[in-house]
């Protein structure tokens, strides 16, 4: 596992392209200042030792010394120890809807991405709870399976789109039924499900599924995104010419919340609904009761002792230097008519 143990000391490479810009500057003005004594050919045979080439040459040694003292300072470190810690939390598994309906624009910028977003910042909110991912539609799949990595839960989650499942429709008891099957078996932590959708539920008995959830005790959490008024579901053409979906008889197919049903889920369970709009995606209600679930002991491997590495780059930075301070700019009288490549 590798990492830098002060990563943002590397903005200070942002000065590179800095000093770049200064020293072609310099080099400009150099040149403008040798123009005011007359023709610049005739001046260069005035003066054989100087070189054009040797400023240019300790200028990237230079650069490269202080790319390589930056990265230096950042500390980067490789993890040499992966070890198994306890900590306490509970299991989360959070369903998302992918189907097409969520792709209605009455939440900006659409509610699959609105949901994306704060599904990122639920996970970045996370310390030691395990947390899946799953995907419906007319069938669910695992996305990111319980986990405390939640860098990769958030890698996966960025790739979600309506096309990730091969079947469309919408299928809520597929999603509840598939998440109850993915809490540890052994664990004695409180399991939860978020579930995040429209409530256009075409399938099943939802609602019949949540109260087999509720009976291993597993609450189900629903938080209802779009608006009950309805609105067209947008599509794009092979041609680009974006429209919306239609029925069999042309008519504009408007998707809308159904908060009944997902209020009837949550309540089979004891938990709690929440309405997202464009202000207020409805996370804090439902993690304010969570704080009420019981935690249990969670295992899970981190790496625990880093190695720095700093020590090989702060040896290039030397490098680098002593090489800048061995050429100088002029040309060694002794040494100029060697050439070492005849």
């Amino acid at each position: 596992m590798f990492r830098f143990a002060n990563i943002e000391l590397l903005y200070l490479l942002a000065a590179v392209p800095v000093f770049v810009v200064l020293f072609w500057i310099a080099l400009r003005r150099k040149k403008k200042m040798l123009g005011r004594f007359g023709d610049i050919n005739i001046i260069k045979q005035l003066m054989p030792d100087s070189s054009s080439e040797r400023p240019i040459i300790k200028f990237i040694f230079i650069l490269l010394a202080y790319i390589s003292l930056v990265i230096a300072i950042a500390r980067p470190q490789f993890g040499s120890q992966l070890k198994e810690v306890k900590r306490e939390g509970i299991e989360i598994a959070i369903a998302l809807d992918v189907s097409n309906s969520m792709l209605a624009e009455d939440i900006k910028p659409n509610r699959l991405e609105k949901a994306k977003q704060a599904i990122s910042r639920l996970i970045s909110r996370l310390q030691s709870d395990k947390v899946g991912l799953i995907v419906f539609a007319g069938d669910a799949y695992t996305q990111v399976p319980m986990t405390t990595d939640y860098v990769s839960a958030k890698m996966w989650l960025s790739s979600v789109n309506t096309e990730i499942v091969p079947k469309q429709g919408t299928s809520i008891s597929s999603a509840i039924e598939l998440a109850s099957k993915s809490f540890s078996p052994d664990s004695k932590a409180s399991k939860a499900v978020i579930i995040i959708t429209d409530g256009e539920n075409h399938e099943d008995d939802a609602i019949d599924a949540a109260k087999k959830a509720a009976e291993q005790g597993i609450l189900i959490y629903t938080i209802g995104i779009g608006d009950p008024k309805g609105a067209p579901i947008p599509m794009t053409s092979e041609s680009g010419v974006t429209d919306f979906r239609k029925d069999s008889e042309g008519n504009t197919i408007i998707s809308k919340l159904n908060e009944t049903m997902l209020q009837d889920i949550a309540v089979a369970t004891g938990a709690v609904y929440s309405r997202a709009n464009s202000v207020s995606f409805g996370l804090n209600s439902v993690l304010d009761d969570m704080k009420r679930l019981n935690k249990a002991e969670v295992k899970t491997k981190v790496y625990s002792a880093y190695n720095d590495q700093f020590q090989y780059i702060l040896g290039f930075a030397l490098f680098f230097l002593l090489f800048e301070f061995v050429i100088l700019e002029r040309k060694n009288r002794y040494l100029k008519n060697i050439n070492l490549f005849k």
